[in-house]
Order: structure tokens, then C-alpha cells, then sequence
């Protein structure tokens, strides 16, 4: 029965549509006090200020239901339309999973219990043939050249093996880098703060419950454990040295804190709460969480965690941004890519990826083009795991997936900031760039960029090296503010065949201020009846070639990609000038349309190698051997007189929808700058759209509206093609996969192809239930009548035999011939010609159970 029930949960999820609970982001220009303004007229509760730079509060609205799966429209346009609320957004409930493998939440389930071992040696034989590389003796002797007493410290192979075959982390600690004064936070399920390893470093300001809102991150305890996550990261950081308690963390002298934020609704306002934080206190955000690993989903943060992101990289650590480190993945299992992952997929946060004791990629490892570095972690059931703390004061040696990779690297960053506190957030990434390495690490796509580093999309650069990392960043000088050229493809819509290519190409020419680049960034528009049937490639002007996307079997999704911005880091250090060339493969049964593709470009004006002048690094070619690297000299254009365009200074990611109009460094038509190249206020006729001035708002994806009391071109409801406004109401016009819906009194919305069938099946189950429970409840209620009749009945049959056998009979006992004494028998009368016997047999109720007296074999249909 329960096997049953599970099926039919499991069905019904399947087709769930979105799940909003009954918070509200609200952005109060007023602030606080207007805020208690909208409290006392709404009444609904104010909990907190969302992010701690800018207005965005949350209501809880206790009238509203906790959960629905639809919006409570009613509530939303009283907040709305409040006088002193610019905007309200019902927060939705999203899937986020923590990416370790075992028990627990995201962890599997016992699903993956019972066959992890079956999935790892196929996904290792998929991802590199194990026999390449001969094993590891685990009894290798290890260094411990600090002479730790931790009882553990000899089992961590991943800090203590030397030649290259660990992160280096000892090397550091001699040089007396141990995470002093460094500040970290785990954004997780809570940590346990008393655990006697992390006691001594506990930091009750890097700590808070976003789930239950309270200043205590102890998480929750179960029967199985599932919330051991985050203590277990946090022992990776920064578990106390030298106190005979299980193992050492990397930076074990920094201070660590805790985030509560996965125990319980996961919304945009509790990633958002999570990740802006105490920024000035806490130095570096460690995540080892994200959208489902299932193959099939493409999600990332949402308006406000975007918003926290910006906020923490312009503004945290005294303006020197927030570090946010965050694990690739555990989706290798359904052939995910993180690419797909808009949270590792972004400039703002450092990708890390995961190795095994031997080298080999994981069964779990998701490769995409930006992953940045590597870290170790578990592998196949012959490879050993990670040595933590764990819950109920304990220590384990289980710890497993890139949920153990991400938070070493927070440990080897703390290293580095405390080497050199003044390094802003993205040296932090220019020298894990030139500071990874090959080591033992083996993949098939090992190749070498123009500028001479080693990368693959399994590794990134390779394994982080922490004493080199302490080195560079002792002599590092901040490289130049960031610059941001947007550049887009004139292309018309491009037809993909079933079983073909096609390449679109785009020539660069006006790159503006950006001459060496960083991050870069495709943002693709494409149409596909099945999503999952597309690779992407990207191939630099220098012949560095990017798989922005990797076939993915499971994801049959008919949306395509709608502005997406594909990442690729491995560009670094290369000039954008030139022939850039974007290829579409469609290995599926049906045609997809490219629409549209444009290039967005992150770096400097000036060689950050010439600003930090850096001690060189030897190139260390992997094996298999690629192709002769070139010189390590990045490439530089030959001068060309061009306008810089327009662009924003801040370290932001602008999704391009319409060009960019050259001006000077003051931009055009602009009333007032809200900062250095980013205008606030435009002048009368003109609005603003992403810091610049406009005529007219582009024709698709934006509305004229008012934002600060300015004209603007405000984003439309997603779903939008065209729009009145900015909720799901006010559609004029959908994409290609949405249908625009006029039966609603409240509005026209655009709804997906294929909710209507959506909905059909989950109503369909709903009904099957409904009817199901009411037969039920009617066959019970009809049996208990009839028990309780028959039982009636049988109760008044009986009274009358007793008053006849208590009445006097008028047969006599028989007496017994030639005996003496006694005359009566004693044997009990019976009268068959009203036996009570039959009278009960003739009184019970059908049954197809046999009596073992009347038949002499079993019941069965065909008598």
C-alpha cells in the first residue's frame, strides 16, 4: 500500500506546478519606517531587511496559506498598491539541493544508497578507464610537518602526501599562514557550533538561522542525520589544530560561522538573506548547494540573490567584495553540465570542481567551461574520502561529492587573504588562475590557451596549490577596475538541421576598454523542441575552444534558451579582438533555431601581469599531451583608433537586449550619474535602461514605467514577450513556447505550450484520488451498518431461544435401559427441529472462508 501511495506522490510531483508560500519581498524606498508603515496597514508581519544595502524587506501575510501553488493575487495587489511599496513579489519556493551523495536531503535518498556503488564504476568507466592510472598504496608514509596531534591528521591524504599530490597546504602553514583574522561562512543547513573542533573558532556574528529566523545556526536533529551537512563543511575550514580531536581544518585558525538557510523554504529571499550576511565582517561565503543535479533543469539565483551578488562583490570586506565560493555539482551520474547552473555559471562566484585520491574524475563531477580550480574529494568505492567533524560532537571519514571540494577551497582562499588582507575579489580568482595545476589530475581534454595555461572542463586550471597561492598573493598588486563591453551578433534566425552543425560567427572589432579579458560570457536565444539534444561551442580568436553545453539525455524540455548567459573562463588573459565563432550541434530528431547570440566581455584596460608582476610559472603539459603550447605571452592587438561604447563600471552581468549606443565616458543624454559611467536620471524623452539613456524602450522584454521616480524601461514579467507591466498579468504578447491566456478576469498571462496538459494530468490525479477516498469512505460507512445491523438481529434471535429453552418442553428426557440408579440421562438435549446452531449459521453473513467441518478442501471460484 505504501509503495502505492509513494508511486502516486511521486506521479502527482512530477506535474506539480510552481509552490509559493506566504513571504513577500517588498522594496520600501522609505525604509524601516515606512516599512512599519505597510506592517500596521497590510497586516502582514515584517521579518527583516532583506539585504542590508538596499530597501527589500520581507512580510510574512499569516491570513494567506502557507503553501499554494498559486499566487494569492489579492494580497499581492494590496501590497502593491501601497503608497509607499515600489514593488512585491510572493516569494516561490524553489528545489535546491546540498551535493553530497549518502543519506539526507539532497544526498540521494536511499535510492542512491543502495546503488551508488553500481553508479560509480559506470560513470568512472564513462569518465576516464581506471586502469590509466595505477592506484595510490593508502598506506603511503605522509608528512606532518607541523607535528599535529589530531588522531585524524594522518588519514587526510589530500594535505599530507607532498609531491604534488595534495593542495600544498602544509608548505603554508610553515611559512605561518594558518587563516589568522579570515572570516568564513557556510550557507548551509546550520552548523553544530559547540562540536569540540569547532568550538574554539566559532564566530557567533558569521552565524544565523535564516530558517527560523534567530541568531542560533545549531541545526536540527533527525533520526538519520540529514542535517549534518554544514557542520561537516565547516570542519574542513577551520577545525582546531593540535587538540587531539579528529582532524585539522586548511585555515585552522580562522574564524567560522554558519548559515541555517536549506532547513526549511528555500526562496529568493532566503538566498538573498544568506548571502548578503554581515559583509563587512565576513570575508568569504562557502555554498555547497544549487538548482536539482538531475540532467534536466536550468535555474539560477533569482532578482534578489542577483542583487545580494553585486551588492557583496561592489561592496563587502570595506569595498574589496565578498568572496563566494561554490561547488560545481553532483550531476555527473545524469550527464548534467553546470553551465546550466546559474549559480556556479556566473563572474561572481569561484567554481570548484572535484578529484579523486588517484586523479581520476568522479562519478558525481559535472564538467563545464566555468569551473575555475580543483579541490579533492571522494571518488569510487576503492578511493577515500574526506576526514570532518561531524554532528553529535563527532568525526567522520565520509564525507563525499564537490560538497567537500568547495569549502577546502574556502580554506586554501582564507590562507590567501590573510597573506595579503587587501586583495579584492577577483585577484582572489587571477591567482587561483596561476596558481593550479596539473598534479596527478588525468581527463582527455586536457589542452593549453593562448596565454600557456593549462585547462580542462573537468578540472578547470587544475588543483589549487596553496603555498603558491600565499606566495603570489604576499607580492600581488590589485588589478585595474573591471570593464564591460556588451557586443551583439547580426545574425538572423539560423536553422539547425536533426544531425548537423552550424557555426555562427561574429567579428570584434570595438572591444572598448576591455583588452585582457576574464570572464566572458555568451548569451544565447535559441528555440528546440528538445532542449536536451544541443552542445554549444565557443572558439576564441586565439583557437581556445569552450564547451559552453554538453548534450544532456534526461532534459526533453521544449524552452531552449532565452538569453542565457553561457560562461567561459578560460579565455583568460586573451584580447576579445577578432573572429569569434559560436557552434550550434544538434545531435536530436528535430530542427532548433538559433535567434540570436551576443558577447559579453569582463576585464582590464591594463595587463594584470605587468600591474603584479608575478614570478613565472612553468607549464606543466598533462597527459594526454595536446598539441605544443604556445608562448605564455598574452596576445595584444595591434592599436586601432574605435569609440568606447557605453558600458557599466560595476562588477555586474547585464543581459544584452538591445546595442549599445557609442558616447563618451559621460553617458549621453544622462540628467545625473547614479556612479561613474552608469547614469541614474535621464533627461526629459529619454529613459533609462541598464545605466544608459534611450529614446524608447527596446520593443521586446521591457515596459516604460517609473523606477526612483525616473523614466525607465522595467523588465517584463519573464513569460512576457511584450508587456503593460511588470507581474504575469500584464502580457501583451509571449515567446515562442507560451501561449498568451485572455480568460482571466485579472489579466492576460502567458502560459507554457504545454500547462494545459500539465494541469489536465494533475487534475486528472486529483479527481482519481477524490473518487478513490469516496468509494471508500462509502463502502466503510455501508459495512458498518450492516455489522451493525446483523449484530442487531442476532442479539434478538437469541433472547427468544433462551426464553424457549428456559420454558418448559414437553418431551421428557430418555431414560436409560438396565441401569440402576439415576434414571436420567445426563447427556444435553437437543432439539432438531429448531437447532439455535442453524438458527446462528442460517443468521451469518456470506463468507468465502472454507470451514474446515463442512468442506474438505479449499474454496475456489470454479465450484
Amino acid at each position: 500500500m505504501w509503495t502505492k501511495i509513494t508511486v502516486i506522490v511521486l506521479l502527482v510531483g512530477l506535474v506539480m506546478p510552481q509552490s509559493y508560500n506566504n513571504d513577500w519581498s517588498i522594496l520600501i524606498p522609505g525604509g524601516l519606517e515606512a516599512a512599519k508603515k505597510v506592517e500596521e496597514d497590510t497586516g502582514c508581519q515584517l521579518q527583516y531587511k532583506i539585504i542590508t544595502e538596499e530597501n527589500y524587506f520581507l512580510f510574512k501575510c499569516h491570513h494567506v496559506r502557507r503553501r499554494s501553488t498559486e499566487m494569492h493575487h489579492e494580497t499581492h495587489k494590496t501590497l502593491e498598491q501601497h503608497e509607499h511599496v515600489d514593488e512585491a513579489k510572493q516569494q516561490e519556493v524553489k528545489g535546491r539541493r546540498r551535493r553530497q551523495w549518502g543519506m539526507g536531503f539532497g544526498g540521494g535518498g536511499s535510492y542512491g544508497g543502495m546503488q551508488q556503488l553500481q553508479q560509480q564504476q559506470q560513470q568512472q568507466q564513462w569518465r576516464m578507464p581506471q586502469q590509466q592510472t595505477p592506484a595510490i598504496d593508502p598506506n603511503t608514509p605522509y608528512e606532518n610537518k607541523e607535528h599535529l596531534n589530531d588522531p585524524r591528521y594522518p588519514l587526510m591524504w589530500y594535505l599530507n602526501r607532498g609531491d604534488k599530490l595534495d593542495m600544498n597546504v602544509q608548505d603554508a602553514w610553515e611559512m605561518g599562514i594558518t587563516g589568522k583574522g579570515i572570516v568564513i561562512t557556510i550557507l548551509d543547513d546550520g552548523i553544530e557550533k559547540a562540536n569540540p573542533d569547532l568550538v574554539a573558532n566559532y564566530d557567533p556574528e558569521a552565524s544565523y538561522d535564516v530558517n527560523q529566523n534567530d541568531a542560533d545556526p545549531t541545526p536540527r536533529y533527525d533520526l538519520i542525520d540529514s542535517n549534518r551537512h554544514g557542520t561537516r563543511c565547516a570542519g574542513e575550514v577551520s577545525a582546531s589544530a593540535n587538540n587531539s580531536v579528529c582532524g585539522v581544518g586548511i585555515a585552522y585558525d580562522s574564524r567560522i560561522g554558519g548559515v541555517r538557510m536549506l532547513d526549511g523554504d528555500v526562496t529568493d529571499a532566503v538566498e538573498a538573506r544568506s548571502l548578503s550576511l554581515n559583509n563587512q565582517h565576513i570575508d568569504i561565503y562557502s555554498a555547497s548547494w544549487g538548482p536539482d543535479d538531475d540532467g534536466k533543469t536550468v535555474d539560477g539565483p533569482g532578482n534578489l540573490a542577483s542583487r545580494a551578488f553585486i551588492t557583496g562583490v561592489a561592496n563587502g570586506r570595506q569595498g574589496k567584495g565578498s568572496i563566494f565560493v561554490w561547488a560545481s555539482g553532483n550531476g555527473g551520474r545524469d550527464h548534467d553540465n553546470c553551465n546550466c547552473d546559474g549559480y556556479t555559471n556566473s563572474i561572481w562566484t569561484l567554481s570548484v570542481s572535484s578529484a579523486t585520491e588517484n586523479g581520476l574524475i568522479p562519478w558525481y563531477s559535472e564538467a563545464c567551461s566555468s569551473t575555475m580550480a580543483t579541490t579533492y574529494s571522494s571518488g569510487s568505492s576503492g578511493e577515500r574520502k574526506v576526514i570532518t567533524t561531524d554532528l553529535h560532537n563527532g568525526c567522520t571519514s565520509s564525507h563525499t561529492g564537490t560538497s567537500a571540494s568547495a569549502p577546502m577551497a574556502a580554506g586554501v582562499i582564507a590562507l590567501v587573504l590573510e597573506a595579503n588582507p587587501n586583495l579584492n575579489w577577483r585577484d582572489v580568482q587571477h591567482i587561483t588562475v596561476r596558481n593550479s595545476h596539473v598534479a596527478n589530475l588525468r581527463a582527455t581534454d586536457w589542452r593549453v590557451n593562448s596565454v600557456g595555461r593549462n585547462y580542462s572542463h573537468s578540472f578547470g586550471y587544475g588543483v589549487m596549490d596553496a603555498s603558491g597561492m600565499v606566495r603570489m598573493a604576499q607580492n600581488w598588486k590589485s588589478v585595474s577596475t573591471q570593464v564591460t563591453s556588451a557586443v551583439k551578433a547580426a545574425i538572423g534566425p539560423v536553422s539547425i538541421p536533426a544531425m548537423s552543425s552550424r557555426s555562427a560567427k561574429m567579428e570584434v572589432t570595438d572591444h572598448g576598454d576591455v583588452n585582457f579579458l576574464e570572464h566572458v560570457q555568451a548569451h544565447v536565444t535559441l528555440d528546440s523542441s528538445r532542449r536536451g539534444d544541443i552542445a554549444i561551442y565557443l572558439t576564441s580568436p586565439h583557437g581556445t575552444k569552450s564547451q559552453l553545453l554538453a548534450r544532456r539525455p534526461h532534459d526533453s524540455s521544449r524552452a531552449g534558451f532565452h538569453d542565457w548567459p553561457f560562461l567561459t573562463v578560460f579565455c583568460w588573459g586573451e584580447n576579445p579582438a577578432g573572429t569569434w565563432e559560436l557552434e550550434i550541434q544538434n545531435d536530436g530528431r528535430y530542427e532548433v533555431t538559433l535567434r540570436a547570440w551576443s558577447m559579453t566581455f569582463h576585464g582590464t584596460t591594463d595587463s594584470p601581469d605587468q600591474a603584479s608582476a608575478p614570478a613565472p610559472i612553468p607549464v606543466i603539459v598533462p597527459s594526454p599531451s595536446p598539441s605544443p603550447a604556445p608562448t605564455a605571452k598574452a596576445y595584444v592587438p595591434p592599436s586601432q583608433p574605435s569609440i568606447a561604447p557605453v558600458v557599466p563600471k560595476a562588477p555586474e552581468s547585464v543581459a544584452y537586449h538591445a546595442p549599445v549606443p557609442s558616447s563618451s565616458p559621460t553617458v549621453e543624454h544622462c540628467a545625473s550619474l547614479a556612479r561613474p559611467g552608469w547614469c541614474g536620471d535621464c533627461e526629459v524623452g529619454y529613459r533609462t535602461l541598464a545605466g544608459r539613456c534611450v529614446k524608447e524602450c527596446p520593443s521586446e522584454g521591457f515596459y516604460e514605467g517609473v523606477s526612483n521616480n525616473t523614466a525607465a524601461c522595467l523588465d517584463c514579467y519573464y513569460s512576457c514577450q511584450t508587456c503593460s507591466g511588470p507581474n504575469d498579468y500584464e502580457c501583451m504578447s509571449c515567446y515562442g513556447d507560451a501561449e498568451l491566456d485572455e480568460s482571466s478576469s485579472l489579466g492576460k498571462y502567458c502560459h507554457n505550450k504545454t500547462l494545459v496538459f500539465k494541469i489536465f494530468s494533475s487534475s486528472r490525479w486529483y479527481y482519481i484520488l477524490s473518487i478513490g477516498f469516496i468509494v471508500n469512505f462509502i463502502i466503510v460507512v455501508l459495512l458498518v451498518l450492516y455489522i451493525f445491523r446483523w449484530r442487531q438481529a442476532k442479539a434478538g434471535k437469541t433472547s427468544l431461544l433462551d426464553r424457549v429453552k428456559n420454558s418448559t418442553s414437553r418431551y421428557s428426557p430418555v431414560a436409560s435401559k438396565g441401569l440402576t440408579g439415576n434414571t436420567s440421562s445426563t447427556l444435553p438435549f437437543h432439539d432438531y427441529e429448531e437447532s439455535s446452531d442453524e438458527a446462528e449459521d442460517f443468521m451469518k453473513p456470506y463468507s468465502d472462508e472454507p470451514s474446515a467441518a463442512t468442506f474438505l478442501k479449499p474454496y475456489t471460484d470454479d465450484e
